[in-house]
């Protein structure tokens, strides 16, 4: 068996639970990316009850929150604990491009997925070029001539 040996995190283990408010939101890890005509957004919440998720948007700011609870039953000992207990939180700015009213949601195996569509006026679209001579000629917007 591997052992890690960081003398160091005792210390930061009982700092942090000695000064850290429980109530103080804390940040949560994402992925964000495009793909196609979506812009997909992951949140890591393992072990979040699914009812303490929260999404709003509002203008343009999309605000997530998750409350993880201690576990254990109370007249146990606790030995160890590790896991960042109490409210989570982080906020997204989502670009004038997306439509926000159709965000989708989904939780699975501690890890939210965000699905946001891009807007129709925002996708990339061929523009007729009226040539002279009367032809016209179909280029994709940003293409070079």
């Amino acid at each position: 068996m591997l052992m890690r040996f960081d003398p160091f995190r005792e210390l930061d283990r009982m700092t942090s639970q000695l000064f850290a408010d429980v109530r103080t939101p804390r940040a949560m890890p994402m992925d964000a990316y495009r793909h196609e005509d979506a812009l997909h957004v992951h949140f890591d919440l393992p072990g979040i009850d699914p009812d303490s998720i929260e999404l709003t948007v509002e203008q343009n700011v999309l605000s997530v929150t998750a409350r993880r609870d201690a576990v254990h039953p109370e007249p146990d000992e606790l030995i160890v604990t590790e896991r960042p207990l109490g409210t989570f939180t982080r906020q997204v700015f989502l670009g004038d491009g997306l439509d926000p009213e159709k965000l989708e949601a989904t939780y699975r195996n501690g890890v939210l997925h965000l699905t946001v569509p891009v807007l129709e006026s925002a996708k990339p679209r061929r523009v007729p070029i009226a040539i002279e001579g009367g032809e016209q000629q179909a280029i994709t917007a940003g293409q070079a001539a």
